[in-house]
Parts: structure tokens; C-alpha cells; sequence
């Protein structure tokens, strides 16, 4: 059994699965798995749960102010660091530094110039971006050691983790992922308080979970994370492989489930330009409409009896997923699949990282694309690698 956990601004609601049979729900202030049976009783699952699948939503939600670093060559003030973000994103400075593509030394790292940053910034997250780190991160890395040196307990996001080539985009995802953290810790730490004992997982941006600690280091990754489950709920409540699924709460919003996931993409439509995959928002006049408000929602759109169950639902019907993203260098085809024998033992190692049962882990895709307008010999690489819930 799998608790679904729909961690909502105003309201929470719990729902246990069995398989992909859902047994009703509990409507609460907190996320403690207390199930309404069909005898009316409330109590605890006489089924001790395999885990708890919580989904949430981070766009709207307090940021922290990040220290960003970038690691280049010197740029104007109009493209440097935060440039388009709210003034109290926090403060940034660009040192001497980076690789380029090819993973060729731009120029030697200033690390005097970042201890002094990171001593006088006054901020505890940290953003750090080099560029070439896609292909070889090692400034970022140290980068990351003198930060830590420089202020105890720091906590410090590597923009390679992220992988594209893109610098700008790549560094506002470093920058997000850094100033959410603070507030996915808050939530890790009440779901574990009512939820003493459980495996805690968190619902992906895009379609999976992964685990409390993953979400406590990656919150970016759970970016949208009830959106895509009350998409994934939605039609699977519904009996639709294939639909529209419209989300009407605090905000209403359409996106595109095919076969029976989500459909994801890059999106243009966030704050800052990011490189991380998002529920597409589209526009459709006919599907299927959950939430609370899902009866307002008209004609062309099929209500499913426990509409605003499904971001929970949808929840507990996902697993333990990851996805990394790397740029290679290959010379030849034994080469690239060496490269590629590193990905995929990467992405399993965080499969089970992300709560997959070590047994249970499997690469479920491999995307190898050339990268256009490059030398030869560079390579996007993504691998998809998923498991079962331990």
C-alpha cells in the first residue's frame, strides 16, 4: 500500500492505494495517513504502507536570497548574475575561470576571489556556475570546497548537476534550486514529523518520485510536482490514456497526459529562462477537469467522481525516477559508448539514491543526441533510469 499525500496551501488530503485501487480519502490541516474506510471508521491502514508519495507545488512559495558565483571570463553588468530576477534574489559575482566545451582551461580559477566572496557575501546558499561544467566540472567542484571552508554549513548547488550547455539558463536553475531549498527542508521536516517512521517520497516536475533527501538537495526537480501528479490522477481517474486534463484550484491550468503521463517540455513562460522539463500549459476546450473547482470548469469537460482527489491519487500511483543529463566528448563510437556505460551507472546509483530498491533499478531510456554548431564529437546525453518503491 502507498499513501498519496496532496500537500495543498489550504487543505491536505491523504488517500491509500493499493495497487491502483484507491480507498477514500481524509480531508486535514496536517498529512497524518489517517484513511476514511467505506464503514465510515476512521483509522490507521491496517496495512503498514510502503512508503507516503507527497506532491507539492514550489512556484509560489518564499525564496531564500542566494550567493551566486559564475565562474568566466568578465561580461557587462547587463549579462551577469540574477540579471532579470527580483531584487532581493541576492547578490552575484562573475571570477576568472571555466572550461570551454571541449573541456580546454579558459583561464586558471580565481580561488582567491571566491573565498573572498564567500566570506563578506553574509548568505548561507550558494549557486555556482562554471563555464564547460556540463563536460568537466572540476571548478565548480572547487569551487564547492572553498565555500565550504569559507562558511560552515553552507548549503551549495553545482549548476552541472543540471547539465545543458546553456550558461544563463543553467544558472538560473542552480540559482532556483538554491533559494527553495530552505523552504523544501521546512516541508521535508513536517511531512517526516506527522509521518514518523514512513518513507517519504516527493512527486517530480516531471512524472516520478524521489526521495525526501533528494528533495531536500534537488528541490527544483519537484518544481511543479502536484501540477504534474493532478495531471497524471486526473486522467487516470477519468480512464483516459490519452486527454486534456484541466486543474482548477488556487489557479487553473491545462496540460496534455499521453499515455497516461504527463506530457513535459521546456517552458518559456517561467520568471527566468531555465533548463529544467515542466508540465506543458496548454489551451483545449474539451478533456477532463479535477480539483476543487473542477465542476465550474463546463461543457466539454468529464468531472471523474473524485475529481479533486487526483493530485494525490496521481501521486501514489508514481515511482522512484531520475534523469541525468551530461555533454560528452566522444572520437569514435567505442568511446561514446564507454560514456555512456558512466551515465547509465550514474543514473541507477541515483535511482537508488532517489529510494529505488537497489534490485528493482533500471535504465528505462537513453536519448543521444549531436549537439549542432559545435566541434565534432560533442554529445547530449540523457538517461532515464527508474525503480520500485523499497
Amino acid at each position: 500500500m502507498i499513501i498519496g499525500v496532496d500537500l495543498g496551501r489550504h487543505a491536505t488530503v491523504t488517500v491509500a492505494v493499493h495497487g491502483d485501487v484507491l480507498t477514500e480519502v481524509q480531508v486535514t490541516a496536517g498529512t497524518v495517513p489517517v484513511v476514511t474506510y467505506p464503514d465510515g471508521m476512521r483509522r490507521a491502514p491496517s496495512t503498514t504502507p510502503r512508503g507516503a508519495a507527497v506532491a507539492v507545488d514550489l512556484d509560489g512559495v518564499r525564496r531564500a536570497p542566494v550567493a551566486v558565483i559564475r565562474v568566466a571570463s568578465p561580461c557587462p553588468p547587463g549579462l551577469g548574475p540574477l540579471v532579470g530576477w527580483p531584487e532581493d534574489s541576492g547578490v552575484g559575482t562573475v571570477v576568472r575561470g571555466g572550461h570551454s566545451l571541449t573541456g580546454r582551461p579558459i583561464t586558471e580559477l580565481d580561488t582567491d576571489a571566491v573565498a573572498r566572496f564567500a566570506a563578506e557575501c553574509g548568505l548561507t546558499d550558494f549557486a555556482v556556475t562554471a563555464t564547460g561544467s556540463p563536460i568537466l566540472p572540476h571548478h565548480e567542484l572547487a569551487v564547492a570546497e572553498i565555500i565550504a571552508d569559507e562558511v560552515p554549513g553552507a548549503r551549495i548547488t553545482l549548476s552541472y548537476e543540471f547539465g545543458r550547455a546553456g550558461l544563463r539558463e543553467r544558472e538560473n536553475s542552480a540559482i532556483l534550486n538554491a533559494a527553495l531549498g530552505p523552504h523544501a527542508a521546512r516541508i521535508a521536516d513536517r511531512v517526516a514529523h506527522d509521518l514518523p517512521g514512513a518513507s517519504v517520497f516527493f512527486a517530480r516536475s516531471g512524472a516520478g518520485l524521489v526521495s525526501a533527501h533528494y528533495f531536500r538537495r534537488y528541490p527544483l526537480i519537484c518544481y511543479l510536482g502536484a501540477f504534474t501528479c493532478a495531471l497524471r490522477g486526473g486522467a487516470a481517474l477519468a480512464g483516459r490514456d490519452d486527454t486534456a486534463v484541466q486543474e482548477r484550484g488556487a489557479v487553473v491550468r491545462t496540460g496534455l497526459v499521453t499515455g497516461g503521463m504527463p506530457r513535459i517540455g521546456d517552458r518559456r513562460d517561467t520568471l527566468v529562462p531555465l533548463n529544467v522539463r515542466l508540465p506543458l500549459i496548454v489551451s483545449a476546450s474539451e478533456g477532463v477537469a479535477v480539483g476543487h473547482y473542477a465542476r465550474q470548469a463546463g461543457p466539454g469537460w468529464q468531472v471523474p467522481e473524485q475529481a479533486e482527489l487526483a493530485v494525490a491519487y496521481g501521486a501514489a500511483l508514481a515511482r522512484p525516477t531520475v534523469d541525468v543529463e551530461r555533454i560528452v566528448q566522444a572520437r569514435g563510437r567505442a568511446e561514446l559508448d564507454r560514456a555512456l556505460d558512466v551515465a547509465r551507472d550514474e543514473a541507477l546509483t541515483r535511482a537508488v539514491s532517489a529510494g529505488a530498491a537497489p534490485g528493482s533499478a533500471r535504465v528505462t531510456d537513453t536519448i543521444v543526441n549531436p549537439l549542432s554548431y559545435l566541434p565534432d564529437g560533442l554529445f547530449r546525453v540523457v538517461v532515464t533510469a527508474e525503480g520500485s518503491i523499497l
